[in-house]
Formats: structure tokens, sequence, C-alpha cells
């Protein structure tokens, strides 16, 4: 009789030069393995920076991590994608709500949900000497918006020293007055949790011509219209509600919201965006963020 064995957990990462590919397996999800898909540039060394990239909904961290590579080489940067493929994190539920709720929509335990796994790959990848660096920036686009703002909304900041959320489709607010995964409520969280995600500072970036309605892969619940028509017009919503709410709570509000200017949904543009902003502080010129005449949507 042959007995299926499960693969070790991942506490490691030890990354060859260049650009390759690896798989994860998380302690809380021993029967989920993913893949680590990176960049590493020969000069890179334990002391550089760190970028933790999430991909969109099509579950490709492969091209995310290629649309970072010539920032990777320009500035230095070890890229990391971790890559949810949907054979183990299907659909919403398992990669932009993050395994929260369960399938009979109870809420699971924190350190189960997905949001949690980001900080143990930067671990690993402290155990495996890649970095010695503490505080990590980590990026997201689409789905990976999604993924990144409510990773913000329900786990430590402490592993991230910057992060930047690209046109999510729609998006958690921040109040415990309504459910998951419209607000916060009904996840164990408290004020203090609502009053440390609005004191981060988070980025939201957001592409001026991501304004399409008819889009198939456009959220269509209604909680996510009463947001705005479009994913441009959702960024704007959901700083001013942040805003609102912090003036009402009499809190701070360390949000941002960056318009890109001439850009769609377009993770390869969005991701030059970002790298331009952390690495030279400025937008880049629009034939840097957009090389190609005909721009397809790209997830």
């Amino acid at each position: 009789m042959i007995v299926a064995t499960k693969a070790p957990v991942t506490t490691e990462l030890v990354l060859p030069r260049g650009r390759g590919c690896v798989p994860f397996v998380d302690a809380r999800h021993p029967d989920r393995p993913f893949e680590i898909n990176f960049y590493r540039p020969e000069r890179h060394g334990p002391d550089d920076e760190v970028v933790l990239v999430q991909h969109g909904m099509m579950r490709n961290g492969d091209d995310y991590r290629d649309f970072w590579i010539e920032a990777a080489e320009k500035h230095n940067l070890l890229i990391v994608a971790p890559t949810f493929g949907s054979e183990h994190f299907n659909g919403a539920e398992g990669y932009n709500n993050g395994l929260v709720l369960t399938a009979d929509r109870a809420v699971a335990p924190q350190a189960d949900w997905l949001y949690a796994v980001p900080e143990r790959v930067v671990a690993a990848l402290r155990k495996g000497g890649m970095t010695n660096r503490t505080r990590v920036k980590i990026y997201g686009h689409s789905a990976g918006g999604q993924f990144l703002h409510r990773l913000l909304a329900t786990q430590s900041h402490e592993p991230f020293e910057a992060a930047m959320a690209g046109n999510p489709g729609w998006y958690t607010l921040p109040t415990l007055d309504r459910p998951f995964p419209e607000g916060l409520g009904g996840l164990g969280l408290a004020q203090n949790d609502v009053a440390r995600w609005l004191a981060y500072p988070m980025t939201i970036l957001a592409g001026d011509q991501d304004i399409a309605t008819a889009d198939p892969n456009l959220p269509s619940n209604p909680e996510a219209l009463a947001q705005g028509p479009h994913r441009f017009a959702r960024s704007q919503f959901m700083l001013d509600f942040a805003r609102a709410e912090a003036a009402r709570l009499g809190l701070p509000c360390n949000w941002t919201r960056i318009v890109v200017p001439g850009v769609g949904h377009d993770g390869a543009a969005m991701s030059r965006a970002t790298a331009g902003l952390w690495f030279e502080g400025r937008l880049p010129a629009p034939e840097v963020l957009l090389p190609a005449v005909a721009q397809e949507p790209n997830w």
C-alpha cells in the first residue's frame, strides 16, 4: 500500500539568483501548497530592499513578478510574489476575502486567515538568509489590492514599512457596523483595530482610466455598487469614507490616494507606477508607464 505523505512545512526560503519559482507549504495550511515566484538580482544582498507582490484574480504571480524585473535590476530589489493557485484557493473567498469565512459562513480562526501568510513568508526569507530586514514593502493589484487592504485591516503592520493597493474592485470599509467583507463587523475585531488601520499610511493607487462599468470581472454585488460604478470611483469612495469615519471617531486617518493618469486596469503599468513612487519619489513619465500603444486589461 502506498501512503501519501505531506510536503514538509516551509520554515525558510533560500532563493537562487535570477528568476524562478519555489513551493511554499504554510504551517496553517499544510494541505494547500502555493508557490513563490521570485526575482533575485545578482548584486542583491540581505540588507537590500524586498518587495512582496500580490497578484490579481488570474493567480498569475509569475506575470506580476516579471512586471517588477526592470525595477528590481534598476533599484536592486528582491521581488517575492506569493502565488495562490485556484486549485487550493478557489474564488474570491479563497483569495481576495482571505479564507476568513468557512463554507458555512463561520469565522475561521484568525491564524488561518490567508492575510497572515505574507508575514510568515517574510519570516522564512529572514531564516533563509535572504534578508536581514524586519520590514518590507508590499504591493497588490486588482484582487491583490483587495487582499492587501484587508490584510492591513486585520494583521500586524510590523512587517510592512509601506503598502500600496492598486485598482481594487471594491473595498472593505473601516467600520465594525457592516459585516465582512463590506466592513469589519462579525470578525471579533475591536474599535482599536479600526483605529490602527486608519493610522497606517496606506496608499490607494487608482488608474484614472479604470472606469469600465460592464467589465464581467468588476464586482457587482450590491455592496460594491454602493461604492461607485467603477474601480476609479470606488477608490475615492473608500478614502472619503475612511476620512469621515476617522473624523466621527476623533481619530487620525493617514491614508492617501494617488491617481495614475492615463492608466486603466493594467497590472504592469501600476507596478511601474508603484516602483517609481517608492524608489524614485515620483510617477514615471507616460512613455515609461505605457510603453505600448495598445493596452489590454491586465489582471
